[in-house]
């Protein structure tokens, strides 16, 4: 079995829950969450792929497409349930996309032969990329432009998973370290509200 398949399907699934939940907030139509859980879950990977230019993948592959109907579907389905979870689920969601993506995106880029650097970089456009586009969709601050640790989150895990694979830790052991980082980083932000320092400015603009 595949496993890194596995994963890239079911963050795929998480993601794209993550922009059902954020329509059903926002009071969209089934359109709309349709189209906030296609960017989610395909968004940060269809620009990574074309950044590296290689074959976008979900277009060689239409499960993805058919997953995020489905997760839409079962989603609206059950819409009384996401609405008394959504408020804890939603960020819950997200920093399981992220961790997932952040370490497929940086492997893609080293199977295709890249730098270190743009594995890391890879990474974190697949995780936060989508999620930029569901909030700007949806008329919300990226999470990624606001004081929260997320986009750190994702550069560590990153990190940590391209030492790895640079140090001989095997692909499956050298993933499960950077979504692990990557999801109890990003976790903990949540639950005791860490956030990084602004820049302080003195005067006005």
């Amino acid at each position: 079995m595949d496993w890194f398949y596995v994963l890239d399907l079911a963050g795929v699934v998480v993601f794209a829950l993550s922009g059902v939940v954020l329509a059903s907030q926002q009071r969209m139509d089934p359109f709309g969450a349709l189209v906030l859980a296609a960017v989610t879950g395909i968004g940060g990977g269809t620009l990574r792929d074309l950044l590296l230019d290689i074959p976008v993948y979900w277009v060689d592959d239409p499960l993805y497409l058919w997953l995020i109907l489905a997760t839409v579907i079962i989603g609206l389905a059950g819409l009384r349930k996401l609405h008394r979870l959504s408020y804890l689920w939603l960020p819950v969601l997200d920093a399981c996309g992220l961790a997932v993506f952040t370490v497929l995106g940086a492997r893609k880029a080293l199977a295709t032969e890249h730098a270190a650097v743009v594995a890391v970089l890879m990474g974190l456009l697949t995780g936060v990329a989508g999620g930029m586009l569901r909030d700007v969709l949806a008329r919300r601050v990226p999470l990624v432009l606001c004081r929260e640790i997320y986009a750190v989150a994702s550069i560590l895990g990153g990190v940590l998973y391209v030492g790895a694979r640079a140090l001989g830790v095997a692909r499956l052991e050298a993933a499960i370290i950077g979504i692990a980082v990557t999801l109890l980083l990003r976790l903990a932000a949540i639950r005791w509200r860490l956030a990084l320092p602004t820049v302080p400015w003195k005067g006005s603009i």
